[in-house]
């Protein structure tokens, strides 16, 4: 129990008092994720009606907030504009290539999570069976690399959740561990699953270009179309989060850009995304627009509707 049924002391109190001292140490030394993540524990520890958890509840809504506007952390850095072209263009390959293996690291820290690998590999036992390993590896893989896209921009928010979870035959989740009411922020977090999916479904098409091997093609236009769907802005799919962040006049943009989406590729799900999306748009909105989260919409869109429907030659 977190406090005494008959005189409501918390149970925890000393444990509150160690963690709310380090929550306001961390925020005075403005490392607001270490500060997120020690009122998050808090929370654990108190009892969902008590006023404490209120207030610690609103601050980490406001924290979050703050690191959303904050920029992003994995951005190049500029190079000085009084340097050669040559050492200019060495600065950003070097700084592109510790971008890109600071993601791959990240990404193979998140298999170090036994329940993910155990489902994982669940998941990937049953495609084996269905499509042979090397679609259902590539299928694994870009699903993996979807859901850690999520978990990227959680940390970034300082917003605690649990690893990566395969469902064999529907697909994978993030469990979140703490409600998210700004908009702007669970668009944030919904629409980076099909950013880093995109970024799986391109890999896999150059890999293609260079190899001319047809099963990455296959990869290529499975991990679009998977991601398209999640486009779909209904119940808890990315595209419902990323829709929610949308102004009325947003919503018709989008619209129009799935319809233009369709006519360019002929590509059949977005008529379910474009159906929905239409519905959503005479819904009641957000009275202050997200404008990068239309902008990402869009371009997601299009990209995952062209890469879905690209013609392959064997």
């Amino acid at each position: 129990m977190l406090s005494c049924p008959a005189c409501s002391t918390l149970t925890h109190s000393d444990r509150l008092k160690e963690l709310a001292r380090a929550a306001e140490a961390h925020e005075t030394g403005g490392r607001l994720v270490e500060a997120s993540h020690a009122w998050q524990e808090a929370l654990d520890l108190l009892p969902p009606t008590s006023q404490q958890y209120t207030v610690i509840r609103a601050h980490v809504g406001d924290l979050t907030t703050r690191l959303a506007a904050q920029p992003s952390a994995t951005a190049l850095p500029a190079p000085a504009s009084d340097e050669p072209w040559w050492r200019r263009g060495w600065g950003a390959l070097i700084a592109l290539l510790i971008f890109s293996l600071g993601k791959l690291k990240f990404l193979l820290l998140g298999l170090t999570k036994l329940s993910t690998f155990v489902s994982m590999f669940a998941f990937f036992g049953v495609y084996w069976n269905l499509y042979g390993w090397p679609l259902a590896l590539g299928l694994v893989i870009s699903i993996y690399i979807h859901e850690m896209g999520h978990v990227a921009m959680l940390r970034r928010l300082g917003i605690r959740a649990g690893a990566p979870l395969f469902i064999p035959g529907l697909g994978a989740l993030v469990l979140l561990k703490t409600h998210i009411s700004d908009p702007s922020v669970d668009a944030k977090i919904g629409l980076a699953g099909p950013v880093w999916g995109l970024g799986a479904g391109l890999a896999a098409y150059v890999v293609f270009l260079i190899t001319g091997t047809m099963t990455w093609a296959a990869i290529a236009q499975l991990t679009a179309f998977i991601n398209l769907f999640n486009l779909i802005p209904i119940w808890q799919l990315d595209g419902s989060r990323g829709f929610h962040a949308l102004a009325v006049w947003q919503r018709w943009i989008v619209v129009a850009a799935i319809g233009a989406a369709y006519l360019v590729t002929s590509q059949k799900i977005l008529l379910i995304v474009g159906a929905v999306a239409l519905y959503r748009a005479f819904q009641r909105a957000v009275i202050k627009p997200d404008y990068q989260a239309m902008i990402t919409f869009v371009v997601l869109v299009a990209a995952l509707a062209w890469l879905s429907t690209v013609h392959y030659i064997g």
